[in-house]
Parts: C-alpha cells; sequence; structure tokens
C-alpha cells in the first residue's frame, strides 16, 4: 500500500513546476521543528530544480514573512547546485531574495549574500545589473545599491563601488553616512594615482546630496591628502570643517602631524601643535608618540627624551611603541649600548620588548656592531618565546647581500618558507637589489621572474631598483622611458624614483637634463623629501654650482624640511671642490649656530679642502682640535694628513702619524702605505720605499695587487672574457633585439635557453629583460 500524500513526503517523480513548487513551499512553511531534517527532504527534488522554479520559490507570498527560511533554502541551492548554476544564472534568485531581506531590515545578512555573490561574480554580472537593470528585473532599490556599495568596498573594489555612488547620484538617493565613509576610506586603503581625485568628488558630490558629513569623513580626506604629501590641501580641508559644523579631534591633528613628522616638517609640526592646543585639544599617547617618531628620524635623540620626558609628567605612561622608537633612534645613530639599557629599562617597567624590539636592535648591531651580537640576539628571541616575523628575516637577507653572500640570502629565504612566513615584496625586492650590486643580473632576472610567478606585483621599490641598475648602466634615455610610462604601467612614480634618475644625470654630466626632470617632478606635484633635494644639492656642487645649490638650500627651508648632515657636508665640500675653503668654514660655523652637528665626513671635507689649498698648518690644528674635543676620527682623517705631509715632504711627521694611527687601530692600509712610497720614491729614497714595501709583505698587511701600477688593461666592468664568448654574445644580441621589438615573452624564452646552457649574457641583455619585465610584468613560462 502506498503511503499517504503529505508535504513531508514529496510525491515520486515525475513531478510538474508547479507540484515542485508547491511541495518545496510547503516544506519550507512547515512548522513541526521535530521533523527530520529539512534539507534531507529537500535533497530528493535537487535534480529537478532550476534557475525558474527556485525563483518562483523566493517569491512566494507564503514564505514572503520568512526571511530565515529564505536564506537557508538559497544557500542549500547554491551549495548543491554550484557550479551548474553561474552567477548569470543566479543573479534573479538573489535579488528577488534581497528585497525580502531589506523589507525586513535584514542588512546584515544581505551584505553577507553579497559578499559572497561578488567574489565569485568575475564577469560582474552584478554590477551591470544595478547600474543597467534589464527589464526582467526589478529596479535596484535605494537599499540595495546602498548595501551593494558598501559590499564592493569591502571586497576591496573601490572603483566598482564608485559607479554604483555616481548611479545613487544620477538617481538623488543620499548614501548612508557609514557606507559613504568606508567608500572614502577605500581609496585611502587601496592607494592609487586617482585616489585623491576620486575623495574629492566623492565628496563634494555627498555633500550636494546632503550627506551629513562627521569629523570621521574629513578624517579620512586629511589622511589620503597626507598619504600624498599634499600638506596645503590637508590644512585647507582642516580650516573646511567648521563648515559642517564638524569639530576636528585628535586623530584629525594626529594624523597631520604624523605625516608632517615623516617628512622632517618641524616647523609646521609645532605650529599645528600650538594651534591644537588653542582649540583646547590636549595632546595624547598617539600625538606624543608621534612626535617621538619624528624627532628619532631626525637624529633629534634629545629632543625624543623630553618628549617622553613630558609625556610621564602629563601622566601618560610610554608603551612598548614609545621606546622601541627610541631604542630605534639610538640604533640609528650608531649608539647600540644605549638602546641596549633601554631595552632593560623597558623590562624593569614590566614592558616586554618585542618582535619590534628585537627587529631593531638585531638590525642595529648588524650595522654598528657585528654579526655575532646580531645572531645571538635570533637565539635570545628564541629562547624568550618571541616569534621571528617577515621583517626579521629580512633583515638578515640584507646583511647577507649587504655582505655579498648570496648564497645565504637565498638559504634565507627557504628558511623563511619552511618556518610558515611567505616571502613578501620586500624580500624580493632585497635580494632583487643584492643581485644587482654583485652584478649577477641574470640572478636578479630570475627572481623579478619568480615573483610574476607567486602573484607577488613589482612595487615602487622594485620599479626604482630597475631604475637604479639602469641608471648605473648609464641607459639614461631608457629609464627616462621608464619612468614616464610609470603611470601607464600601474606605478606611481615617487621622489625616490626621481632622484635617482637626477642623480643619474649629473653622473653623466647632463646637468641641463637634470634640472628639467626636477621642474619635471614638481610640475606633478611630487614633493621632494631632504634625501631628493641632497639629490639635486650634490650634482650642483659637483658641478660648480653653488648659488644655485644654495637657492635649493633655501627652498629647502622654506618647504619647512630640516636638513640633515649629508645637506651640510655636501654645501661644505662643495666650496671646498671650487677652492673655497674660507666660505667653507663660514658656512660650517653658521650652521652649526643653526643645529648642524658636524660629524667625521665634515672634519674630513674640511681637511681635504684646507690641504688641497696648500694650508697645512691650518689642516693639523683642525685635527688636534678636533682630537682635543674627543671628537671621532677615522682611517680617511689619518690618511689625508699623511698624504700631505709626504708631499710637502714631512716625512717623519708623516710616519708619527702612522704610529699613532696604528695605535687607536685605524690602520694603516693600502692608501697609507701608497701615499708614503710615493713621498720615498719622489724623493730619491728607494732603497727606503723597497725596504718599507718588503716590512709590509712580510707582515700580511697588503698584497701585491694592492700597491701595483694600473697596466692599462680594462674589461668592461663586470663581465669576464669568457662571459664574451661567442654564444654569450650571440644569446645577448637576439635577446635585445626581441626587446626593442617589444616581443619580451620571446626574449624571455631565449634567456631560458641560455640559463640551461650554463651561458651568460652580457649586462645590457639582462637589464633590457629587467626594463622589459617591468614594463610588461610577464613572468618566465613554465615548462609544460
Amino acid at each position: 500500500m502506498n503511503p499517504p500524500q503529505s508535504p513531508l513526503y514529496p510525491p515520486k517523480p515525475p513531478l510538474t513546476p508547479p507540484e515542485i513548487t508547491e511541495t518545496i513551499t510547503s516544506i519550507l512553511t512547515s512548522n513541526n521543528n521535530q521533523t527530520p531534517d529539512i534539507h534531507s527532504l529537500l535533497t530528493p527534488l535537487i535534480p529537478h530544480l532550476t534557475p525558474p522554479i527556485i525563483l518562483s520559490i523566493l517569491s512566494s507570498k507564503a514564505l514572503a514573512s520568512r526571511p530565515t527560511t529564505l536564506i537557508s533554502f538559497f544557500k542549500f541551492t547554491q551549495s548543491n547546485l554550484s557550479p551548474s548554476l553561474s552567477p548569470t544564472q543566479t543573479l534573479p534568485s538573489l535579488l528577488t531574495l534581497l528585497s525580502s531581506l531589506f523589507s525586513h531590515n535584514k542588512f546584515s545578512d544581505a551584505r553577507s549574500l553579497l559578499l559572497n555573490f561578488i567574489a565569485t561574480d568575475h564577469r560582474h554580472d552584478l554590477h551591470r545589473s544595478l547600474l543597467n537593470p534589464p527589464r526582467s528585473l526589478p529596479r535596484p532599490s535605494k537599499a540595495l545599491l546602498d548595501t551593494a556599495l558598501g559590499a564592493y568596498v569591502q571586497s576591496g573594489r573601490p572603483n566598482l563601488a564608485l559607479s554604483i555612488f555616481k548611479r545613487m547620484k544620477r538617481l538623488r538617493y543620499r548614501l548612508n553616512l557609514i557606507t559613504f565613509n568606508n567608500l572614502l576610506n577605500s581609496f585611502v586603503r587601496f592607494q592609487s594615482s586617482r585616489s585623491v581625485l576620486c575623495c574629492r568628488e566623492i565628496f563634494n558630490d555627498a555633500a550636494k546630496l546632503g550627506v551629513q558629513v562627521n569629523t570621521s569623513t574629513f578624517n579620512i580626506l586629511i589622511n589620503v591628502y597626507c598619504l600624498e604629501n599634499r600638506f596645503k590641501d590637508a590644512m585647507e580641508v582642516l580650516n573646511q570643517m567648521s563648515e559642517f559644523d564638524c569639530v576636528p579631534d585628535n586623530v584629525t591633528y594626529n594624523t597631520i602631524l604624523d605625516a608632517l613628522c615623516k617628512k622632517g616638517r618641524l616647523v609646521e609640526v609645532r605650529d599645528l601643535l600650538s594651534d591644537m592646543k588653542n582649540k583646547g585639544l590636549l595632546p595624547n599617547k598617539n600625538t606624543y608618540n608621534i612626535l617621538v617618531c619624528g624627532y628619532c628620524k631626525l637624529g633629534w635623540l634629545k629632543e625624543a627624551a623630553q618628549v617622553i620626558e613630558l609625556m610621564t609628567q602629563n601622566n601618560l605612561s610610554p608603551n612598548t611603541w614609545t621606546y622601541n622608537m627610541l631604542i630605534s633612534g639610538l640604533c640609528n645613530e650608531g649608539k647600540i649600548e644605549e638602546a641596549f639599557r633601554l631595552r632593560d629599562e623597558m623590562e624593569n617597567l614590566k614592558l616586554m620588548p618585542d618582535v619590534v624590539t628585537y627587529n631593531t636592535l638585531i638590525n642595529g648591531c648588524f650595522e654598528w656592531k657585528g654579526s655575532a651580537e646580531a645572531f645571538k640576539l635570533l637565539d635570545e628571541m628564541s629562547e624568550k618565546g618571541v616569534q621571528r616575523n617577515e621583517v626579521t628575516h629580512n633583515i638578515v637577507i640584507k646583511w647577507y647581500c649587504k655582505e655579498g653572500k648570496m648564497d645565504e640570502a637565498s638559504d634565507t629565504i627557504r628558511k623563511m618558507e619552511a618556518s610558515g612566513i611567505c616571502p613578501s615584496c620586500v624580500t624580493y625586492n632585497t635580494l632583487i637589489s643584492g643581485y644587482c650590486k654583485a652584478e649577477k643580473l641574470g640572478e636578479a632576472l630570475k627572481l623579478m621572474s619568480e615573483m610574476g610567478g607567486k602573484g607577488l606585483k613589482m612595487d615602487i621599490v622594485t620599479f626604482n631598483t630597475v631604475l637604479h641598475a639602469l641608471c648605473g648602466e648609464r641607459k639614461l634615455d631608457e629609464a627616462y622611458q621608464l619612468l614616464t610610462s610609470a603611470t601607464k604601467q600601474g606605478y606611481i612614480a615617487d621622489a625616490v624614483s626621481y632622484g635617482t634618475l637626477i642623480v643619474g644625470y649629473f653622473k653623466d654630466d647632463k646637468v641641463d637634463r637634470a634640472m628639467k626632470l626636477w621642474d619635471e617632478m614638481k610640475e606633478k606635484d611630487i614633493i621632494p623629501s631632504v634625501i631628493t633635494y641632497n639629490c639635486i644639492i650634490g650634482g650642483l656642487c659637483k658641478s660648480g654650482k653653488m648659488e644655485e645649490a644654495i637657492t635649493k638650500l633655501n627652498e629647502l627651508l622654506e618647504n619647512g624640511l630640516v636638513p640633515d648632515e649629508t645637506t651640510y657636508n655636501t654645501l661644505i665640500h662643495g666650496y671646498c671642490w671650487e677652492g673655497n675653503v674660507e666660505k667653507a668654514f663660514q658656512f660650517h660655523n653658521k650652521m652649526v649656530e643653526n643645529s648642524f652637528k658636524p660629524d667625521v665626513f665634515t672634519c674630513n671635507i674640511l681637511l681635504r679642502g684646507l690641504c688641497r689649498e696648500g694650508m697645512l698648518e691650518k689642516a693639523l690644528k683642525l685635527f688636534n682640535t678636533w682630537v682635543s674635543k674627543g671628537k671621532s676620527i677615522d682611517a680617511v682623517t689619518y690618511n689625508t694628513l699623511i698624504t700631505a705631509l709626504c708631499k710637502e715632504g714631512r716625512l717623519e711627521d708623516a710616519c708619527d702619524l702612522v704610529s699613532e694611527m696604528e695605535a687607536k687601530k685605524l690602520g694603516p692600509d693600502q692608501y697609507t702605505y701608497n701615499a708614503i712610497l710615493g713621498a720615498l720614491t719622489d724623493t730619491g729614497k728607494i732603497k727606503e720605499a723597497e725596504e718599507l714595501m718588503s716590512k709590509v709583505f712580510e707582515t700580511g698587511k697588503m698584497t701585491n695587487q694592492s700597491l701595483k701600477m694600473d697596466t692599462g688593461q680594462n674589461v668592461e666592468a663586470g663581465e669576464t672574457p669568457s662571459e664574451l664568448d661567442s654564444a654569450s654574445v650571440a644569446y645577448s644580441e637576439q635577446i635585445n633585439e626581441l626587446c626593442t621589438e617589444g616581443k619580451y615573452k620571446d626574449a624571455m624564452r631565449i634567456f631560458g635557453q641560455a640559463t640551461d646552457k650554463g651561458i651568460s649574457l652580457n649586462k645590457s641583455a639582462y637589464i633590457r629583460l629587467m626594463n622589459g619585465l617591468v614594463k610588461r610584468k610577464i613572468s618566465k613560462p613554465k615548462a609544460g
């Protein structure tokens, strides 16, 4: 006997579409919570589910008051019919379900469904239907457009979200404030060359639509200007807040203060702090930390320590971040022992050093103290349970690259991956730069290719690395072409990009081209940093254009930037180079009055200037004054004076300095010996010269090579004859020809063949390929 027909026991197929719809609706509307799992009742009907049937069930009036049931049924169809149902087929059902959810204020569920759909909607069917709805679909409601816009923002697709906003603007729909702020912020999170323009346009349109903006809105807008160093615009937005009845808060001021500190514009920082206090806002912990960070980056450690004291006086305890910044400042100045003492002070205050503390100290030890101490700290991290992160590994890789130990650097990457940390663009950029410096351009090229294979987008650092390689090879026209096409290639050229090529032009004595490029940079509103100014000032000094160099210094000061030691030393060197030592000292004295702290480089520049102009006695007097004040000197200091004394025939005085140099463990080195040997030879004391040479060789301090005269042989830098055999030349020419024609994929194929055969290419071929990879972002074709 057949069982009775019941909504809970579906009739046996074949079924008509209306019967399927009725049966499923009955199952879904059943109030019997003790029935078997509803999904198990629906499972036999899966073969009969089609997009029209799903749509009719989701549209059923009987289910209109059951949004949770509708969601459950929709998810059931997605999990059981995917991938047979495409996004295009699913879209009508989704939009119908969303309409029901909005009527029940189920906005969170609606956004969740939209996010899941967007992730699989590679053809952007939803986006098209929202902008230009077909007649078969209902017109998008304000709630749908607002929620979809938020979902696109959350999915990291700000440009798609922007076009929905424009659709809402045309329909005169006012955007929800939270959604609006999220849209603005998406252009900060996913920064591009159009971020500022888009944010300004969105803000103006929203104001016209009557969106009631708040302080958070202005903070986001200020942040986007600060990220592009457009401080004047940021201040204008700050002043505009009162027009919208918005009051700046600590976040507003801290955002601008942080950006100004990062650029070293401390004059404007002081003015802004004053304005902040006048508005009745007290600096908070973040404000003080920003100031500590700014002072430390400029090397103003005394001022940074004073900020921490002020912080404590205002009952704000320094945190780990505060100490980490001060430790970083000390490490940057080479004051490693003080940095370690500060680390101990942290522990006494129950502030445990974190991975940032260790990374800073490890990097400082590599830079100033020695690798043994750095590796000891790495072991200490493990003992104390502080997990190494990507930065830790990158610091070690950077040190290996600096030491030319590229095999060890590559091994570190393998260890990094073995510990579950994926190498990032920073890791690859460090290695690429290391291989370029080691003149292993083939390995650098392979890594660029590998980046693409791992889905890592080459960033502006990779771009600048290749730009630097092109300039190093004096391929300045290609470098300029790459720079001007940066935006088309998806990069945002920065001050480093322009500074690199400016230096390249100066080195090639193309002063006019360098100055023209500087003007181009300014026209594009790229704000030069102190480092960029140092590039242009250095180039002008070497070209003998001191007046123009001073003009650039004044421009730097007018822009609120603080010159560093490199700026001052460059200008002092410029005056000495043109023989104007008196003016060099006048400038030095004036700068000391303005808080400039002369270092050993300053001393060496002035000594060399005096010696070049025959003012040896003044040079010795300066040296003795410098030493009496306990200031540091190095081998260059001694060699400068020893060479000058030898030229004057004062061998006995020169030898006294050599003894002093040796006692201080600063040498002597090959330059010292060459200076004395030259002086002995010039005065006809050949026997003494030979005795000195024998003594040097016996002590093992020098090889024959370091004392030999140049034979006149000149092999192109980095390329041995074996590298320039017929096969190498043939492959290199073929690759260069393909690159010229823009056939980079074919060029990469030839590169692969050459690599497989163990054939080295010449530098120009490697550079052309790297240039092509940056332009085209292609990766080496995989075998098979």
